[in-house]
């Protein structure tokens, strides 16, 4: 497998995990605090970063490291907020 079509393959796994994640927001089957939304969006971050580091697209790496951040965040706050016996 070439490397151009790994990163193409990154690329839309990221787009495909955003898109999921509002979209199963949207319709009520996740939940805004929940893990699962938090993942596919810091998938899609992690993704998306690949690939506009490769490409040298500035301003989608920026948004997407703030994303990701907001999404490590989040699922460490709630981690914090658990006692270590409910983990």
């Amino acid at each position: 497998m070439n490397t151009a079509l790994i990163l193409e393959t990154l690329g839309w796994l990221g787009v495909v995990a955003y898109v999921l994640a509002y979209l199963l927001l949207t319709i009520g089957v996740l939940k805004p605090n929940g893990y699962p939304f938090h993942i596919l969006n810091m998938i899609g971050a992690a993704t998306l970063i690949v690939y506009s580091l490769e490409y040298g697209d500035k301003p989608n790496v920026a948004v997407n490291v703030i994303w990701l951040m907001i999404g490590l965040g989040a699922v460490a706050r709630r981690l914090g907020r658990k006692s270590p016996g409910n983990l």
